[in-house]
Order: C-alpha cells, then structure tokens, then sequence
C-alpha cells in the first residue's frame, strides 16, 4: 500500500507561509529546495518543520529554503505539486527562480552556484557511470569484447552523458543565470559539432578565423567551459534585449548571440575554461600526490560537514574534471571514507540506543546508505541529533580518508559510492578501497556503540524508561505509597524513593518544564519527549519555601545526574511529613517494566514493575 505524504505536504507547506509565499519548487535527492518571497520568522516556522515526522533538518542556503526529507523526498514533492499552485522551477526556462545566493563569501557563492548547476545533471551522471564501470568489468573478465555490437550498444549509452556533458551544463546553467535555455544549448553545441570537432587535431591545434590565430581545444567532457560560456551569454543576452525591439526578437536575438557567441567561446572563453579546468585538476593531483594523507584525512573528515551546508555538489566538478582528463579521480575514494562511516553511524546507533524509534530510523537509513550512497537521513537523524555519532564518524572517517588518500585509491568513473557501485573503483588500488570501506563501515560502528549516544541510549521507549535516581535511597513501587493519588497511578506511572541524603539530581537530560513555587516538585522534558515529575515528599507543599532549594528555573537546560538543588530532609521529618519522593512519567507510560539507574550507585540497577521490585536480579 503506497504511503500517503498529503500531511506532510500540508504542514510543509503551510508552515513555509503558504503557497502564496512560495516562488518555486525543487528537489534533488534528498531535499526539497525552496525559494520564498519571505524568509523571515513572522512568515516561515523553521522549528515546527523541523519537528515534523519525515523532516530530519532545515537548510538555509544558496538563496533556498531546504528541506531535507531523504529518500521519500520525491514523493513529498509530487504531493506538493499535485494539491497547490506552487510552480516547480525545473519547468522554467526563464529561470528566475533557481538563483544563487547572493550572500556570504565568494568562495562560498562559488560553491553553491556549481551546486545549483549540478544538481539536477547528477543523476544522468550517476547511472551512466555505473553502466561505464560495469562494462569494465566484462570487459576484464572477458563477458564481452569491446568490438561487439552489444559492447558499443552498451558503451555509447554509458558515455553519452559523459560526452556531451556540455550540452547538459549549458541547459542547467541556462537555468541558473537566466538566459534562454535553447539559445545557450545552441552556443555550446556548436563546440560539439562534427565539423569543429573534426578541426581538432589535437589540444592546440591553431587555425585561422578572420586573420585570427585561433587554438582549437576538445570540449567533450569538459566542464568549466561551457559553465562561463552560459555566464557570459546571459550577461550579453540582457544587453541585446534593451536593443532588439520585440518584433525582431524571434530571430534576431539567438542570431546576434551566436554570431558574437561562437567565436568568442572558440578565441577566449573555450581555451580559458580548458586551462582552468586542467590546472585545477591538475591542483588537485597534486595536493593529493604530495601529502594524499592530508588531503584524505580533511576530505574524509569534512565531507558530512559540507553535505551538512548543502554545497556538498560544488565539488562533483572536480571529480567530473578529473575523469575526463586523466580517466581517474582520487577524491571519490576519500569521500566514499565519509559515506561508509555515516554508514556504520546507523549500525552503531542500531546496537547500542534502546529506544525502538531511534533503532528504527538507524535500521532504515542504513540501506540506502550501503546500496544508494545516501546519507542525509543518518547524518540528520543521527548524527547530528545525538552528537556524539558525529564525532566517531568524523574520527573514522578521516582516518580511513588519510589512508585513501595515502595510497592513492582511484574511481575510474563517476559514481555514488556503495556496495551497488564496487566496480567503479575496480582496478590496482581496488582492495584498498575494499579494505577502507570496511575499515570505516565497522570502525564508526564500533566507535559510536563505545560512545554511545547520551540521553539517547538511555531514554524512553514506549516499554522501558531509564533514569537516574533523583534523590539517593531506597526505591520502592508506588503501590507502597501512602496516598491514593499516586499508589493507584492516577498521576501516571512510574517508582517511589525513600530519601537517605538532601542532594536532589536531573534524573534525565532535557529541559526544565515547571518548578512550583515552594520547590517541593519539579518537571522535566527530555529531547525525545519524556515529560518526568518528581514530587519530594507527600503533602509538602504546606512546607515553607526554604526545606526545598531548587537552583534552576523554567527552561533551563539539565543533564542526568547534574545537582540542581538541594532539601532538608531532617526538617521534613521533624514536621511529621513523609519524606517519600515520587517520580512519575506523565505523558502515557503504560504499566510496563521501568528500568532505573542510580548513578549514586552505580553497580545498582533496580527495575520497577507495578507490584513487585528486583534489584540485581535479587
């Protein structure tokens, strides 16, 4: 039965100021990206997206509103588009609507201007990579010869991305500077063009144009070329529509501008945008080759961190590049350290968290994260959410990174790294990469489980609740309890403590929800929920002020075990009051087992039922 993403598309939707504040739509692989008219918090509820089921973070950046949703994204999207007038910006070819920031540094804008680019090309990219490294491996073990006709057949499909990869550019960059769409593919194209590409010797053939030296270079696969071609054009597209009238247009605008076009792609721009790209693949070789640990380990450890940003894409370029000039890149490799560690987040986080939501986000992140090399659901349901998984993965994964890069490990083409994508870094340095991958798969999930996660590991599931003993003592079930009101679990479930000392601790991590005027009871709030009352003591709230000194306030932030106050048991006892402190969890905790853990005691663990205690299995 398909699932139904109608609510969510709502709250989406409205809690993005409504249709009306939307000026379009897109998605890539994990996210829905925004762009609104209005970004401000009176217009857009940001904490309440990001709290909604099916929503793992909120990303502000390149000048959208992004949602990450994960692998249901697309879904999301359709229901989007199917139930409001909301314009998806992938159909508009004026592109006035995916448009960089024009915030932060340059580098920054850089990054997300490529990202934009990019995009929606990465998943032509990826399959034909997938289909070009597969055909390696026939070809190796002799499945096919590269002079069948099936072998061709199967090769131009898996190139053809690949070699016309301007043509791909000139479309999405088109879309991105605002120029027309098929004017730009027209401009590339004719880089590509039988008759030009014959004229190509080689890299620096030189020919005449008008008297003009002119050095002819191979565009075929390359990148940055036909990225500044489309830069440039849209900027002149602007200057020739204020001097074309409007009744010319039709045929005097795409005429003027490849006349203008053309050539100055083949004289300058070409020739330029070849040479960047070589240097800068060239840079990279080089960076790698001399200190390859270094480049690995900062590669490795940094990748979740831009894919965290969002301009994770801004690097495919160089990747890209690298391919098609020297048939080879290293950083896939690094990166893949990255993605098998967030991997092993979700394996780690699997064994080690006790609360079935979490194990059941962590079992369902991990699939696509070893088949699909997609990580956004751990990275932002896990890591980032319970922290310390993060910093294992950074840990592991710049270490197998170092490694990577140390020896060298090569992709042969472009690809999502997975166990789906092996074949595509099949070659001398192959079991290297087997090695790494592993390394960082169960290194990070061993580190996490040693780790652990905090509160996390330890909080509430909907059949057992962990917590630290507020006051040091005895603990008995709140049937034992001399008042009906908590002895018949009208208030809620939970367990009962005889106080021995004074020293009131956060029996769970979260945030402080009430405490009463007198200081006699308090309440607490965890991150995944968990609403706990600790009330000290039966009928004390008719005690004066200073028995109960309680050091925090409404909001503040505790951790388990933290001391936030203090009272004086032997003044409550003087007064005939029953000393007897309450913990009860108030928001629908069944009559089930409640496992309890004294810190003050810390080889103790009692566990509480409705009518009977153990304590060490005693």
């Amino acid at each position: 039965m398909k699932k139904d993403y109608t609510k969510l598309a709502d709250d989406i939707v409205s809690y993005v100021g409504g249709q009306e504040n939307v000026i379009s739509l897109y998605h890539c692989i994990t996210r829905l990206r925004f762009k609104l008219k209005d970004t401000s918090i009176a217009k857009v509820n940001k904490d309440k997206i990001e709290k909604l089921t099916g929503v793992l973070s909120v990303v502000e950046a390149n000048g959208q509103f992004q949602v990450v949703i994960g692998s249901d994204v697309s879904d999301v999207f359709q229901t989007i588009l199917a139930n409001y007038h909301i314009k998806n910006a992938l159909d508009n070819t004026e592109a006035d609507d995916v448009e960089s920031d024009k915030t932060g540094n340059i580098v920054i804008r850089f990054f997300n201007t490529l990202s934009a680019i990019f995009n929606p090309i990465i998943i032509a990219l990826a399959g034909a990579g997938m289909l070009k490294a597969l055909l390696v491996v026939f070809t190796t073990y002799h499945l096919l010869s590269n002079q069948d006709s099936t072998y061709k057949i199967l090769a131009a499909a898996g190139n053809s991305v690949f070699y016309f990869l301007p043509l791909f550019l000139a479309i999405s960059a088109a879309r991105i500077f605002k120029a027309n769409m098929f004017i730009s593919l027209a401009i590339v194209a004719s880089l590509l063009e039988p008759n030009f590409v014959s004229m190509v010797v080689k890299n620096g053939t030189t020919v005449d144009f008008f008297g003009i030296p002119t050095v002819l270079m191979g565009y075929s696969g390359t990148v940055i070329p036909a990225i500044i071609a489309i830069y440039v054009y849209a900027h002149l597209e602007k200057l020739l529509k204020k001097f074309i009238p409007k009744s010319m247009e039709i045929f005097a605008l795409s005429l003027v501008a490849l006349i203008i076009m053309v050539p100055l792609t083949v004289l300058v721009i070409g020739p330029i945008g070849v040479m960047l790209g070589d240097g800068l693949g060239n840079a990279m070789n080089f960076i790698s080759g001399e200190s390859g640990l270094l480049a690995g380990l900062l590669i490795g450890g940094g990748w979740t961190f831009l894919v965290m940003m969002g301009i994770h894409w801004g690097v495919v370029p160089i990747m890209v590049n690298n391919l098609a000039l020297h048939g080879y890149d290293t950083l896939r490799p690094m990166i893949a350290a990255a993605t098998f560690a967030s991997a092993g987040v979700a394996l780690g986080v699997f064994l080690k968290s006790r609360n079935k939501e979490t194990k059941g986000l962590a079992l369902s992140s991990l699939l696509p994260a070893l088949l699909g090399g997609i990580t956004e659901p751990i990275v932002y349901g896990l890591s980032v959410k319970y922290k310390k998984p993060l910093i294992a993965q950074v840990i592991v994964g710049g270490l197998v990174g170092a490694f990577m890069g140390a020896l060298q490990v090569k992709a042969i083409v472009y690809v999502f790294p997975a166990l789906t994508t092996l074949p595509a870094f099949f070659g001398p340095t192959f079991i290297y990469y087997g090695i790494g991958i592993t390394v960082a798969f169960f290194g990070t999930a061993l580190l996490t489980y040693l780790l652990g996660l905090g509160e996390a590991d330890q909080d509430l599931s909907s059949d057992s609740l962990s917590v630290a003993l507020p006051l040091r003592g005895d603990v008995i079930p709140l049937s034992d309890v001399n008042d009906p009101v908590f002895s018949t679990l009208a208030m809620g479930n939970g367990f009962a403590i005889y106080p021995e000392t004074g020293d009131i601790l956060a029996p769970i991590t979260g945030e402080v929800i009430t405490v009463f005027p007198t200081g006699h009871a308090f309440g607490i709030r965890s991150a995944l929920g968990t609403e706990l009352l600790v009330h000290i003591g039966l009928n004390t709230v008719d005690l004066s002020k200073g028995t109960f000194n309680i050091s925090v306030k409404k909001g503040d932030k505790v951790k388990k075990g933290q001391q936030i106050g203090t009272v004086n048991l032997a003044e409550i006892k003087e007064k005939n009051y029953d000393p007897t402190t309450m913990v009860i969890f108030t928001n629908g905790v069944k009559e089930q087992t409640l496992v309890v853990l004294d810190q003050s005691k810390n080889d103790i663990t009692s566990v509480i039922s409705k009518d009977a205690i153990e304590r060490d299995g005693k």
